[in-house]
């Protein structure tokens, strides 16, 4: 039993070492946005705001001061009655002014500063997700990682706002006010805050961690429900196919109401935790008043020393009262920023070698050698593939569903390694070279066409974000969308929706034809490319994909066969296996897999044509 306890004990310790350890490695990572090294102008801000800081700190200390004399005055009977308070109680006046616009002025020149660090942070985590791998992104929720970063910039603006002008000035202020009262009045003050403080300090400490699994757990819930809210709505029609409206409600609520109950737990503990911090602070300020009337009453103090007492107890525990909500809101800040920079701490799994140097383009000769692939240890979609396209030829691959066909278009853009053999361009290990050149090469139309929620025109012009209004109106010709395009109220600047779901699947995929002409290519992958287009419209557009790909090293993958009939070498998969290959007459001659599958296809095709002929001849 006490061994379960101690090592229970132990558990728990190094989990809170864990959690310091990455509070102040997320407080060293946001430090380095502020001090930049290669940034003269905003270091010369920061210490502008730190000298203002210190000056409006300075004269607030003063204010106490100026009401205890102006009261002391008062109660005298002098002859410069008048004179004398007025002068008093003006400098009160001056000095709440400038320490209010010392104050305003510290903000101003330090929101450049405090807006820099939030951008580049936020930028610096969007641009490490573009390079994170694919693996990644087929495995994230969408909604939980726009959420976290979403809540870590908030954090940051938090934290640089109140920990620097907030946090520290009040513990400046604090000292200040305590040597004050040491030297005017001795330590019997000093110990009274001393302790105060020190009461507050820890239950608020105490009280806030243990408030703050209650806040991870309303994050985890949160981003829980927004992940399913989202997820929920770029799926609307797949939900309206299945009527699942009620199924899709409840699991929001589910997540929701997760989030309630923890929320409650929350503000539960925070009442308890302000109710704590109120009856310290009325206990050290009642302690000290009380000393205080008693020194009045023997003559060691006059009214004035009693005002200034209360004076700067009231100053000083005013925002100390703040300061907890601040803590609370640092400890929030911080686990929200721990969310969104753990992004950034996720490894890149696809990395270009040190100076690696851009793809030296003599062609387009490309080559798979003896390349094997699986995504994970156990499960091998790719065995042993070798082939090479020449340049300029066209190239098909064909095959069963689950037979490796589009992970060979992934492997060549290299949004994974191979996990052995190799894949060159022009005689270049595709491992070796920039990714950023490698990929300027290389033009795909997939299958599943995703498009911007912009303008017709954002999204065709996305091949090439450089190229004119002429030639984005050119590569829409040569697609067979213009004159839908043109047909369109708006034309161009049509929004096409989330996802593009105001165009049709045919729509979509001639948009992305487009968009992938105006790239100018010097290599073509087709992945089921017209996959969404009725007989007519494909005949029209693989006409038009003939005059753009010619002389260009073109790899087709395709499920229909119809469409690559005129390819100069045909690649048969099965099963992660190169089983046949050859030009399109040859492998119906060895009456093969291929042969199966045309004649299987050839089959389907006699049998739509005659229930078409059937249901035109009963409708007439």
């Amino acid at each position: 039993m006490t061994r379960d306890i101690n090592e229970k004990d132990i558990h728990q310790k190094s989990e809170h070492i864990i959690k310091l350890n990455e509070t102040f490695k997320t407080i060293r990572y946001l430090a380095s946005y502020l001090w930049p090294e290669d940034n003269f102008s905003l270091k010369f801000r920061i210490l502008l705001a730190v000298s203002l800081l210190g000056l409006a700190k300075g004269v607030n200390v003063s204010i106490p001061y100026f009401l205890k004399e102006a009261v002391d005055q008062l109660s005298a009977n002098t002859s410069d009655l008048i004179i004398v308070p007025i002068a008093l109680i003006a400098g009160y006046g001056i000095a709440r002014v400038l320490a209010q616009a010392f104050s305003e002025l510290r903000d101003a020149i330090f929101s450049k500063v405090g807006q820099r660090a939030i951008r580049l942070a936020g930028l610096k985590t969007f641009k490490h997700l573009h390079l994170l791998g694919l693996r990644f992104h087929i495995q994230r929720k969408t909604g939980g990682i726009s959420r976290a970063v979403e809540r870590g910039t908030k954090g940051i603006e938090f934290i640089l706002r109140f920990m620097l002008f907030n946090i520290l000035p009040t513990l400046l202020e604090f000292f200040l006010v305590c040597a004050i009262l040491w030297y005017l009045y001795g330590v019997i003050f000093t110990g009274i805050i001393i302790c105060t403080l020190i009461f507050y300090v820890a239950w608020t400490f105490i009280g806030t961690e243990f408030r703050l699994k209650y806040r991870r757990a309303m994050n985890q819930k949160d981003s829980e429900a927004h992940t399913k809210a989202i997820d929920s709505l770029l799926n609307f029609e797949t939900v309206k196919y299945f009527g699942n409206e009620d199924h899709e409600a409840e699991r929001f609520n589910l997540a929701l109401k997760g989030y309630e109950k923890m929320a409650i737990k929350s503000e539960i503990s925070l009442a308890f935790l302000n109710i704590g911090q109120v009856i310290i602070i009325a206990l050290g300020i009642t302690i000290s008043m009380i000393v205080a009337g008693y020194e009045v009453e023997d003559g060691s103090m006059t009214i004035g020393d009693f005002v200034m007492i209360n004076a700067y107890l009231i100053q000083l525990f005013l925002p100390l009262n703040f300061l907890g909500f601040v803590y609370r809101e640092i400890k929030r800040s911080l686990a929200d920023m721990e969310a969104m920079f753990a992004l950034t701490s996720q490894n890149i799994e696809i990395r270009d070698k040190p100076n690696a140097p851009s793809l030296k383009f003599k062609g387009g000769a490309v080559s798979f050698e003896n390349v094997a692939f699986n995504y994970q240890p156990e499960n091998s979609v790719l065995r042993n593939i070798s082939f090479t396209i020449r340049p300029g030829e066209k190239v098909a691959i064909v095959g069963p569903s689950g037979s490796g066909k589009s992970t060979i278009s992934r492997l060549l853009f290299r949004f994974y390694d191979v996990t052995s053999g190799r894949i060159t361009i022009d005689q270049q290990d595709i491992r070796d070279i920039s990714q950023e050149s490698l990929r300027g090469v290389i033009g795909i139309v997939p299958q599943d066409t995703v498009l911007f929620n912009e303008s017709i025109y954002y999204n065709i012009n996305y091949g090439r974000p450089e190229a004119s209004a002429s030639e984005v109106e050119a590569a829409a010709v040569l697609s067979k969308i213009h004159d839908f395009i043109k047909s369109l109220p708006n034309g161009y600047d049509t929004n096409v929706g989330e996802r593009g779901l105001k165009l049709s699947g045919g729509e979509k995929q001639r948009i992305a034809i487009a968009r992938t002409i105006l790239k100018r290519p010097k290599i073509l992958v087709f992945d089921e490319a017209t996959s969404a287009l009725d007989s007519v419209t494909e005949s029209k557009i693989l006409t038009s994909l003939d005059e753009v790909s010619a002389d260009i090293t073109t790899l087709t993958i395709a499920h229909r066969l119809s469409t690559i009939i005129n390819s100069d070498k045909i690649l048969v998969l099965a099963e992660g296996t190169l089983i046949e290959r050859g030009s399109h007459h040859e492998l119906l001659k060895k009456n093969g897999r291929y042969a199966e599958m045309w004649h299987h296809q050839r089959e389907l095709e006699k049998a739509r044509i005659f229930l078409e002929k059937k249901n035109q001849s009963e409708a007439i």
